[in-house]
């Protein structure tokens, strides 16, 4: 399989299991109605695992922009095999929020608030504030980036037979995979109470996308003032964790 096709593939079972975990919770007449916080996190980090399960072997498994730009300016990756990979990630990511609205369409429908219904596609802060929001996100996908580098073996690299099958790997093998999912459980515990952790550009505006375009019963606007904070934030944080991986890390 194509190394695109795995992260779209990837990035689409990301926001099958990770937006709907959220429509389980928070769509009505649903058998996990108000069932909590922490079964969303939960979800979300199963959904990371499976995701990242099904693409490692032939992508690598970023699944996420912030991930593509970290490796990019850790010079582990091409500039040209990043496009791709945030293109494959950005309509995967869409493919699998259509996915969920077809799943929960009945409750959906039986839904009244345009809040939840939103909430289902992509996140928002609690507490407008753009600047602390963006530190958050920043921060919470430093939180994700820079301990992904260092679990991984010393062989980060680009791999692969040939030039048709260049794999972008993070050295995370198939347990290695697990650590990942528990981690992203844990920044969802600890830093998700903020803005909801998007911590990746594909998940919140490929779907944000979405919910504008999808005809929804009673949706409100896809707030798009808030939009660029999960795209802009967890670029930031990418960006951070791979300049103290290569200058701070690696040099010493």
């Amino acid at each position: 399989m194509h190394a695109y096709l795995a992260e779209f593939i990837g990035t689409a079972l990301l926001i099958l299991f990770g937006n709907g975990v959220v429509a389980n919770v928070c769509l009505n007449k649903t058998k996990g109605n108000n069932a909590g916080w922490i079964v969303i996190t939960a979800g979300w980090g199963i959904a990371v695992f499976v995701g990242a399960f099904c693409a490692n072997e032939y992508s690598g498994a970023h699944l996420n922009p912030a991930v593509s730009i970290a490796m990019l300016i850790a010079d582990k990756l091409p500039a040209d095999i990043a496009i791709g990979y945030i293109a494959a990630q950005m309509a995967g990511a869409m493919l699998g929020a259509i996915l969920v609205f077809v799943f929960y369409r009945e409750h959906f429908r039986a839904t009244e608030d345009a809040d939840a219904k939103l909430a289902c596609f992509c996140t928002s802060d609690n507490i407008r504030n753009p600047i602390q929001s963006l530190i958050c996100e920043t921060i919470g996908t430093l939180a994700l980036i820079l301990p992904i580098f260092l679990m991984v073996a010393p062989s980060v690299s680009i791999g692969g037979p040939d030039s048709n099958s260049l794999t972008p790997t993070l050295g995370l093998g198939t347990l290695g995979l697990i650590p990942v999912g528990i981690l992203v459980f844990g920044i969802g515990l600890s830093l998700g109470g903020t803005t909801g952790y998007a911590i990746n550009p594909a998940r919140d505006l490929g779907p944000r996308i979405i919910h504008f375009l999808l005809p929804i019963e009673g949706k409100r606007d896809s707030d798009w003032s808030y939009a660029w904070i999960p795209v802009v934030g967890p670029i930031l944080g990418g960006m951070l964790a791979a300049m103290i991986f290569r200058f701070v890390i690696v040099a010493v």
